[in-house]
C-alpha cells in the first residue's frame, strides 16, 4: 500500500470528525438562543428589541466575515440579481418562525418549548412527500404521528396549575409549522438542483452529490428522466437560518440576517418598540451580543462547515441533540423540570425526528441517482 493510500482514509476520518464537531458546535449555538434570551427578557427587553439587535449583530458579523475573504467577495460579486432577490425574501420570511419561536420563550418554559419545536423534521418530512415526490411508503407519516403523540404527552403531562397561557402555547405550535414551510421553501427556490428527496439522500455512496441543473450540465446532456421529480432537502437544526444547496455560505449568511435585521427594525418603529443602543439595560449586552454571534453567526456558519464535511443526511440526523442540549441546560440553569409523562413524550418526539431523517422510500429511480 502506497503512502497516498494510507493517508487518504484517515484524511476522511479526520474530516469526517471535524464535520461532526461542527454540527455539534451548531446545535449547540442555535439551542442556546432559549437560554441566552431569558436574562434580555429578565431586564425588561422587548421580544421584537431582542431579535433586532440579534439580526443586526449575526449581520454585521457576517458581513466582516464575507469581505475578510477574496474568495467569498467573488462569490458575492458573481451573485445573480435573481439569488440575491431569493436570499432577501427568504431572509425576510424567516421572521415569522423566529418571532414565534422567541415570542413563546416569554411564558412557556423552555423544556416544553424545545419540545414542541422540534414537530418541524416531521412536518418536513411529511412536506416532502406531498409537495417534492410523489406519495410512498409510510415512514414519514409514522414520525409525523409519532412527534404529535409525544408533543400531546409533554403538553398534557403539564402540571395542574402550571398550564401556559394559550397564547404563548399558539405561538409555541406556530413555530415548527412556519419553520417547515420555510425549509421546504427555501430547498424549491434557492437549491436550483434537483437531487435525491429527504428520504433518499442516506444512500448517496459519497458526498451528497446534487443531480446536475440546466446550467451546471454539459452542453447537448438531456436530464434523465424522474430526474425533476425529486430534491433535495436538508433540515438544519431548529431555528437555523441556512441554505445548504445555495450560494456560497458566507454570502448566504449575510444577505439573509441583513434582511431579517431590515424587517425587525421596521417593526420596531412600526410597533414602537425601543431600538436605541441607550434603551438596552447595560446588563443585557452580554447575552444580547452573544445570541447574535454564538446563537446565530458562529451556528450559521458552523452549520454550513458541517454539512460541506459530512453531508446533508448525516448533518440533519447529528443536530436532532439541539433540543438534549437546550433542555438539560435548561433544567441546570433555570431550575426547570418534566414530568416522567412530559420526559416520555420528549423522547418519542426525537423518536420521530430520527424517523424522519433516516427514512428510505420503498422503490428508487437509478436515474435520480445519476451524479
Amino acid at each position: 500500500m502506497t503512502s497516498s493510500q494510507s493517508e487518504a482514509p484517515t484524511g476522511r476520518i479526520s474530516a469526517s470528525a471535524a464535520g461532526i464537531g461542527l454540527v455539534l458546535i451548531s446545535a449547540a449555538g442555535f439551542g442556546s438562543g432559549a437560554l441566552l434570551v431569558q436574562p434580555l427578557y429578565a431586564a425588561g427587553m422587548d421580544t421584537l428589541t431582542v431579535l433586532a439587535w440579534r439580526f443586526l449583530t449575526a449581520a454585521v458579523l457576517s458581513w466582516v466575515y464575507l469581505l475578510a475573504r477574496d474568495r467569498t467577495r467573488g462569490a458575492l460579486r458573481s451573485l445573480s440579481r435573481r439569488r440575491v432577490g431569493v436570499l432577501l425574501m427568504l431572509g425576510a420570511l424567516f421572521v415569522g418562525n423566529s418571532y414565534a419561536y422567541f415570542a413563546s420563550l416569554q411564558v412557556v418554559p423552555i423544556t416544553l418549548t424545545s419540545i414542541i419545536s422540534y414537530l418541524y423534521p416531521a412536518i418536513v418530512a411529511v412536506m416532502a412527500l406531498r409537495l417534492v415526490r410523489r406519495l410512498e411508503g409510510r415512514r414519514a407519516w409514522l414520525a409525523l404521528g409519532i412527534s404529535m403523540l409525544g408533543v400531546a404527552l409533554a403538553v398534557g403531562g403539564i402540571p395542574e396549575g402550571e398550564l401556559p397561557p394559550l397564547w404563548g402555547l399558539g405561538l409555541a405550535f406556530a413555530n415548527p409549522l412556519i419553520y417547515a414551510t420555510w425549509i421546504v421553501l427555501q430547498s424549491r427556490l434557492a437549491g436550483d438542483r434537483p437531487a435525491l428527496s429527504v428520504a433518499d439522500r442516506p444512500k448517496l455512496s459519497s458526498a451528497d452529490r446534487p443531480a446536475l441543473s440546466s446550467a451546471d450540465r454539459p452542453a447537448g446532456q438531456v436530464r434523465s428522466p424522474g430526474e425533476a421529480d425529486v430534491l433535495d432537502i436538508v433540515i438544519p437544526p431548529g431555528d437555523a437560518e441556512t441554505v445548504p444547496d445555495g450560494p456560497d455560505p458566507a454570502v448566504a449568511a449575510a444577505i439573509m440576517t441583513s434582511a431579517t435585521a431590515a424587517v425587525y427594525i421596521v417593526m420596531t418603529q412600526g410597533f414602537g418598540a425601543p431600538i436605541s443602543p441607550a434603551d438596552v439595560p447595560a446588563e443585557a449586552w452580554p447575552p444580547l451580543l452573544a445570541l447574535g454571534l454564538v446563537a446565530t453567526a458562529i451556528a450559521i456558519q458552523a452549520f454550513y462547515a458541517g454539512v460541506k464535511r459530512v453531508g446533508g443526511a448525516r448533518a440533519s440526523l447529528i443536530s436532532t441533540v439541539e433540543p438534549v442540549y437546550t433542555i438539560a441546560l435548561a433544567v441546570i440553569l433555570f431550575d426547570e423540570h418534566l414530568t416522567p409523562v412530559q420526559v416520555a413524550g420528549g423522547l418519542l418526539v426525537i423518536l420521530a425526528v430520527v424517523l424522519a431523517e433516516t427514512g428510505r422510500p420503498r422503490h428508487r429511480s437509478r436515474h435520480a441517482l445519476a451524479p
